[in-house]
């Protein structure tokens, strides 16, 4: 095999390797995506929420250029590789410092949710595409006559078409409120265009077991020990979630894993008339699915839908979906997350919820 053929069967490898990797930066929806990476990725590197928008859609634009640019016959190994080597370098050096730091741990972002891959695993492929362009620059003839132009028009294009395919918006934390008051207390959801008229149905007033003259023998309830009240930051959401017990999820509708979770704690909480009351944040990805999750779940949980920025934020850093929070008046005691090792454990959560507070820490 000739060098030229081999020059382009290079140029071909590289070129799907950054083309993928940008494509996959877009998996399953481009404003998922790139927000998912701006949370993930960014934040933790310092970039401000007003900046990494900006920066996301220029890196990921720059890498479709650079991906369609090594095919091109122009300024290919005064700009093309040279640049190309340079942000692979880059992506090495900052891989190399979050490994020292954090360890080999998590998913590095380069090919998004759609292939993930560890800082380790990404600084072995990006140190391999680097010795196939050298190998690459030393096989191609020097550059011919070339249009700067047209690399700076593949570039632009590139770029703008990233913030054309996922629009920068102005981030709203609450982005519906289906639920009022009343609604929420009696755990029913419905659409917020509709009216409903709920129907609360007469209740016998409690009476408190007295011992009295007549009944001497009555004991008087033990009242169960409570933890001091705290804000918890949820009663934007849910106004009166900081009373009592209480049990907030944090799910995406299109999310499969987060529907069984949802079902299994229903399934907890029809055989338990003392589980305390579900509460769900959505994230806004396919919000249409809402209803198809409930139908799965077999119950309608009360539930609030937030942008992708907000949800993550409010998830918290390095966490991940399906999360399940156990709140005693306001009190965080539990905290579930991920499909890894800290998983729902719904087995754990039921003996969790019936502990007394000296049984907990916290």
């Amino acid at each position: 095999m000739n060098s030229k053929n081999i020059s382009w069967i290079l140029r071909l490898v590289i070129s799907a390797l950054f083309i993928v990797s940008a494509i996959a930066k877009l998996y399953p929806s481009p404003y998922f995506s790139i927000s998912t990476f701006e949370v993930k990725q960014l934040y933790p590197l310092g970039f401000s929420e007003g900046f990494a928008p900006y920066f996301s859609r220029i890196l990921i634009g720059i890498e479709f250029a650079l991906g369609i640019a090594i095919l091109l016959n122009h300024y290919l190994k005064k700009i093309t590789i040279p640049a190309t080597i340079l942000l692979l370098s880059v992506f090495v050096v900052h891989l190399s410092y979050t490994t020292f730091v954090s360890g080999n741990s998590g998913n590095c972002g380069c090919f998004g949710e759609l292939i993930p891959m560890t800082p380790v695993e990404a600084i072995i492929k990006n140190i391999i595409a680097i010795g196939l362009l050298v190998w690459l620059n030393k096989l191609l003839p020097k550059d011919g006559k070339s249009n700067f132009w047209l690399l700076k028009s593949v570039a632009l294009g590139c770029i703008l078409g990233l913030f054309m395919l996922a629009p920068i918006r102005p981030v709203e934390e609450v982005i519906e409120s289906p639920i009022s008051e009343v609604q929420e207390n009696l755990g029913v959801v419905a659409d917020s265009t509709s009216l409903l008229t709920v129907e609360i149905p007469e209740t016998e007033v409690p009476t408190t077991n007295v011992p009295t003259v007549e009944n001497p023998e009555v004991e008087v309830k033990k009242v169960e020990e409570a933890p001091k009240k705290v804000k918890s930051g949820y009663e934007k959401y849910f106004p009166g979630i900081d009373n009592d017990k209480k049990i907030l999820c944090y799910f995406v509708p299109g999310c499969d894993h987060c529907m069984e979770t949802a079902k299994e704690i229903n399934e907890m909480r029809k055989k338990d008339k003392n589980f305390p009351p579900v509460y769900v944040i959505f994230m806004n990805e396919e919000p249409e699915k809402i209803p198809t999750f409930f139908e799965f779940a077999g119950t309608k949980f009360p539930y609030k839908l937030i942008d992708v920025i907000p949800f993550w934020t409010e998830l918290g850093n390095g966490r991940d979906t399906p999360g399940v929070k156990y709140l005693w008046n306001g009190n965080e005691f539990t905290f579930y997350d991920g499909i890894s090792d800290n998983k729902f454990n719904g087995a754990e959560f039921k003996k969790t919820i019936k502990k007394p507070l000296s049984e907990l820490k916290k």
